[in-house]
């Protein structure tokens, strides 16, 4: 069995999302307003960008990458790569600092899909 890459595995979460992408574009197509109303707060929700203290995992990673599909510009691969091998390798960003901390972490990364 083939070993794939982070490039491949991000191409393919790339192309998952672009097809639930089109599911939630007819959606929408159908029900105007189904996407603020009822698949943005579950997507964020799902992806746990409001858990201040939640380090990004494997698990929020793919419904990250759909909600940047959410916005007007897709996702850039390159990052998602990054994003990749940095939880792959274990290296999540901290949970977030007490107020006045110093430095931010690698999350601070204006292009990362790490929303937290």
């Amino acid at each position: 069995m083939a070993n794939p890459t982070t490039q491949q595995i991000a191409e393919l979460l790339i192309g998952i999302a672009r097809a639930q992408q089109a599911v939630i574009d007819a959606i929408e197509s159908q029900k105007a307003g189904y996407k603020q109303t009822h698949l943005g707060p579950v997507l964020t929700t799902a992806a746990k960008i409001r858990n201040t203290g939640h380090a990004p995992t494997l698990m929020d990673f793919p419904s990250r990458v759909l909600l940047a599909h959410q916005g007007r510009n897709p996702p850039d691969l390159a990052q998602i790569v990054r994003d990749l091998e940095a939880l792959l390798s274990g290296q999540t960003a901290a949970p977030a600092a007490a107020p006045g901390a110093a430095a931010p972490g690698p999350a601070a990364d204006a292009s990362s899909l790490d929303m937290t």
